[in-house]
């Protein structure tokens, strides 16, 4: 069975008891973000109820916290009004987080003079432990509403960019970030089995980038090539993506690795 989502999940983010008996720990806003949180997975607007459902809270703490976030606009009711969506101040938090990123500052004018070179859609996804985060999405002729869109995130186990960060990572950490991934395939050629997910973290570590074929998109060839700081340590990823209606990926790869590959030592802190 495959699937589509334009979010991966994030990894375990539970709390310990001792974080959260800490007098500065503030439960209000956890309950907060929960309650922002349930857009994630959504394709449509959310009731009261599933609100209160999805974000794990009783009906009325939902319905307060819903009053609260519309007056302060990260929450507004749906022009149809059959629920409530995002509101257009989060916005601004996505702003901030793109505008004060040394390495989303540093990468931009890369990225545009590789796309520039390249004419196939470059990107720059940021590591975040079980899936890759897009930060930068520069577009070719094959745009689609989901690729252009920051914020839109795989999972580290079967995309050219999380292959390009594994091969970076200790053997140990390799296996912990697989075994903690649900590896759920996203078409009939995504790689799941860990061996054969390890097979092709070794084929990115003796290359220097990764080609994943038909991981995510049927029918699409992408580079991975791993960002890192100054002690060698993987932040991110630039990818670069093609057809293979286009290109096979001995090709794409012989035209376009040497240049990406040296638009990410560009971005490295080294």
């Amino acid at each position: 069975m495959t699937r589509n989502t334009t979010r991966a999940e994030p990894g375990a983010r539970d709390l310990t008891e001792d974080q959260r008996t800490d007098p500065l720990f503030v439960r209000g806003v956890e309950r907060a973000m929960k309650v922002l949180s349930v857009f994630h997975h959504s394709d449509r607007p959310m009731s009261l109820s599933q609100i209160a459902q999805t974000a794990g809270v009783d009906r009325s703490a939902a319905q307060r916290m819903v009053h609260t976030l519309r007056s302060l606009g990260y929450i507004r009711r749906d022009p149809s009004g059959h629920g409530f969506v995002p509101g257009i101040r989060i916005l601004d938090h996505t702003l901030d987080v793109l505008r004060l990123d040394p390495l989303v500052r540093r990468a931009t004018p890369v990225l545009q003079e590789l796309r520039k070179s390249v004419r196939e859609r470059v990107d720059l996804s940021l590591f975040d432990d079980l899936r890759v985060v897009y930060a930068v999405r520069l577009q070719s002729k094959r745009q689609t509403f989901y690729t252009t869109l920051v914020g839109h995130s795989v999972p580290m186990f079967c995309s050219s960019g999380g292959w390009a960060i594994l091969s970076k990572l200790p053997d140990d950490r390799v296996r912990d970030i697989l075994e903690r991934s649900d590896r759920q395939p996203f078409t009939p050629h995504t790689v799941t089995g860990i061996p054969d997910i390890l097979a092709k973290v070794e084929q990115t570590r003796e290359r220097g980038f990764a080609v994943g074929v038909s991981q995510i998109l049927t029918g699409e060839i992408a580079l991975g090539f791993p960002v890192l700081d100054a002690g060698g340590t993987p932040l991110a990823a630039i990818h670069v993506a093609g057809s293979q209606a286009e290109w096979t990926p001995e090709d794409f790869a012989a035209n376009f690795a040497p240049l990406a590959s040296e638009a990410a030592r560009a971005i490295s802190q080294f």
